[in-house]
This record gives structure tokens, sequence and C-alpha cells, in this order.
């Protein structure tokens, strides 16, 4: 049976405490081996992917409304809590109002060759802390084909709660790791017969028309940071330097918009 909580301090709904705080959830989800889902869709995208919950939170009529999640969570042995808005809201820090949390079990990471291996495009993001961009990028990256994606270390967990929700939850569908060391993981990119193009300004770079025109069979697309771009070495390691011609005194895009641009001029010839 689902168990109602009526005190926001309850142990039993650890995993949801204080969730407006940023420096907490970035220290513990991944400490504790856990991510948090917020939303209907976002929690079912993540159950179809073969995530594993932890729990539910909800609201009481959230309860019917999701029965069958309810009776599926129940049969597997996982705990159904609900509670009212306001014990919702003292416990998490916000208003919930999106139907449901749960807490998942964090996959593990695969090697960065795994992913490599049957893949012809694919995404590195070097360093993006911003998580609303991070799922900004990955919601690019299901919409429009890409195959797989790597973060450095330094980047944002895409797992992160806001990371998700902004994604819609296609962090579940796309596959990623993290690839570490960085940049001299470039050349396990060139090991797998990846043509690696950095996006950055500077002397050399060629257009992305230029290279849409002139696509090679399997292509890594390498993003940085939102403020600073890619780092030196990165490019440096690249084997093409490429930039979005722009208008209007413009240099360049936020990183979100960039890269949709990018994958979009180089989407693989069987997206629709």
């Amino acid at each position: 049976m689902p168990i109602e909580i009526s005190d926001p301090k309850d142990e039993r709904v650890r995993d949801y405490f204080a969730l407006t705080d940023v420096a907490l959830r970035t220290k513990v989800e991944p400490d504790r081996g856990l991510y948090l889902a917020e939303s209907v869709k976002v929690v079912r995208r993540a159950l179809a992917a073969g995530h594993r919950p932890r729990s539910f939170l909800m609201g009481e009529r959230w309860l019917t409304d999701l029965s069958d999640l309810v009776e599926k969570a129940e049969s597997q042995g996982v705990p159904v809590y609900f509670a009212p808005p306001g014990v919702i809201e003292a416990m998490t820090g916000f208003h919930l109002h999106r139907g449901v949390l749960a807490s998942m079990h964090r996959p593990e990471l695969v090697a960065p060759a795994t992913l490599l291996r049957n893949a012809s495009r694919v995404v590195v993001l070097e360093d993006i802390v911003d998580h609303t961009n991070i799922g900004a990028v990955f919601r690019s990256v299901a919409a429009l084909g890409v195959d797989a994606v790597l973060i450095t270390p330094r980047c944002a967990d895409p797992l992160y709660r806001r990371a998700v929700r902004v994604s819609m939850g296609t962090v579940f569908q796309v596959p990623w790791t993290r690839i570490h060391p960085w940049p001299g993981g470039v050349q396990v990119l060139k090991d797998s017969g990846f043509t690696v193009a950095a996006f950055a300004l500077g002397d050399g770079a060629i257009s992305l028309d230029d290279l849409a025109a002139d696509q090679p069979d399997r292509l890594a697309m390498v993003f940085g940071t939102e403020g600073d771009g890619l780092t030196r070495l990165a490019i440096k390691g690249a084997d093409l330097v490429v930039k979005i011609p722009m208008a209007g005194g413009v240099d360049s895009l936020n990183i979100a918009a960039a890269s949709a641009v990018a994958i979009w001029a180089l989407r693989p010839s069987h997206t629709v």
C-alpha cells in the first residue's frame, strides 16, 4: 500500500530532502548512486529506458492518476510515498506540480569505446557547467539523430534534476558517458575512426557549410564551455576547427543554440 508521509523530515524520504540546494545535490546524488526524476513524462521515460526506481513521491491525487505506476511499483517492492502539498514543499524546497518525483538508481557508465563502436555521429561536451544547457543539448541530440554524447570530467551531471527536466527525459534515451582524461581522450575518438571537429572561432576555421557539403562517415562534434569556448589543447587535438557563419555582428551563440544548429546541419542522412 502507498505510504503517507506527514513529517517532511521523515528519514524514509531522505532522498527527496532539500532538492533546491545545488551544492548538496551535486555532492550527494553521485555518492549515493541515485538521481531524481521529476514529472510523469520524465519518470516514464526513465522507466522505459530500464532504469530502476528506489521510491516514488507524489501528491495523494496522483495515486489514482498513476495507478498503473503505483501497482507496478508495489509488485516490485518499491515504496510509493504520498503527502500533502505543504509537506512535500517543506521537504523538497519547491511546489511539486508535475505529478511525481522518483528516486532512481544511477546506472553504471560504460567505456567511451563501447558507445563509439556502432556510432557515426557523436557530440562531445567540454566543461559545460550549466544544467539547463546540458538538458537542452541532450534534447537536440535526441531529436536530430546523434548516436551518443561524451562529456568531459568537469561537465555538469546530465542526471541532475534540472538537466533531466529540461531535456524532457531524453537524457535516458541517448547513450552517454564520461570521457577521461581530457583532452587526451580525443585520441580515443580518432582510434575509433572518427574525424574530430572542434567548434571554435579562430584562424584556419572552416565554415559549417563547407563541412556539411563534404562530411566524413564518422564525425565527432566537440563543443566548449559557455564562456570561454573550447580549451586550446582540445582545439589543437582536433582534425578540423569549424565555425558557424553568422551575421549582424554576432560572433557566437549560446551552447544550446550553437550545438543544435551544427547537429542539424551535420545530421545523418536517415534523420527526417
